[in-house]
């Protein structure tokens, strides 16, 4: 055989070698064309949201692994503002914007739905109070808890409440209707968990936090005779309830944020939503 022809072979065998082996960077080690990039989205914003957006990330780390969320519970107004002057690219609300907010330019996507439970110390014989009674309460209209337990129990109330800011104090407020009348004096946490310690740790205490948030170390009020159950929420009986709902700028938003927030809606996502709150599905 020829010497070119010798030359040709050997330059295809070659050239075949190597893409067998797949692209190169340069160096010795291949590199893979389909390995998506890595990509972090930063979410800031509600408290009472912050649970259901790290469930909602540890899930979506299973369908894109190479995305990772970052999340910051620091409140509903925060997060509105922070979505807004894009610090991060999603803002978590649970409570719905105000006329100024909306005029920020932001997209709304309601994820959730969450009712709001008012706590009691598990020792409290107290099981019920109506609308009417929790805003006497927070607006110190009634001070004595002997005033509504019919005999049961006495003491003067010690009134929790949220921080102002906050999108669970905002629509339990509105919803309760004493916007701005809280009780001078009111005992104010930043979050839902120093909210629930702190009516642990006082056998007078009342307070309010996400119905997605609630555990055994505080006791739930009923409502108007209504228990504060999801599926009270779902049936319209339970009344104090809100969305949970995240923000986002056209202008900041990028495609592999969209792809996350697309699978929230998806059956996947909607069944996380479904462990402790209510779908929107």
């Amino acid at each position: 055989m020829k010497r070119s022809s010798l030359a040709l072979l050997l330059g295809i065998a070659l050239l075949s070698s190597a893409y067998a082996g797949g692209k190169t960077d340069g160096a010795s080690s291949p590199v893979s064309a389909s390995a998506p990039a890595p990509y972090t989205i930063e979410v800031a914003g509600s408290t009472s949201v912050t649970p259901l957006m790290e469930l909602l990330a540890a899930g979506y780390a299973k369908v894109r692994s190479n995305v990772k969320i970052n999340i910051n519970g620091t409140g509903s107004s925060d997060g509105i503002k922070a979505a807004a002057a894009g610090t991060s690219e999603l803002g978590m609300s649970s409570r719905e914007l105000s006329p100024t907010e909306k005029g920020t330019g932001l997209t709304e996507l309601i994820i959730a739905i969450d009712g709001i439970a008012v706590i009691v110390n598990p020792g409290n014989p107290i099981s019920n109070l109506s609308l009417d009674q929790i805003r006497d309460i927070y607006t110190g209209a009634i001070t004595d808890w002997s005033a509504v337990s019919g005999g049961a129990k006495s003491g003067k109330i010690a009134v929790v409440s949220r921080e102002p800011g906050s999108g669970t104090r905002g629509a339990f407020e509105e919803i309760v209707r004493f916007q701005d009348k809280l009780l001078p004096g009111a005992t104010e946490f930043d979050g839902t968990g120093a909210v629930k310690a702190a009516i642990a740790g006082n056998a007078d205490a009342i307070g309010y936090i996400s119905l997605g948030s609630a555990d055994n170390s505080v006791k739930l009020l009923s409502v108007a005779g209504v228990e504060a159950t999801t599926a009270n929420v779902v049936n319209g009986s339970y009344k104090i309830a809100r969305p949970f709902i995240v923000l986002s700028s056209k202008q900041t938003i990028k495609e592999e944020t969209q792809k996350f927030l697309d699978w929230i809606m998806t059956a996947a996502g909607q069944d996380i939503v479904k462990t402790s709150w209510i779908s929107v599905k």
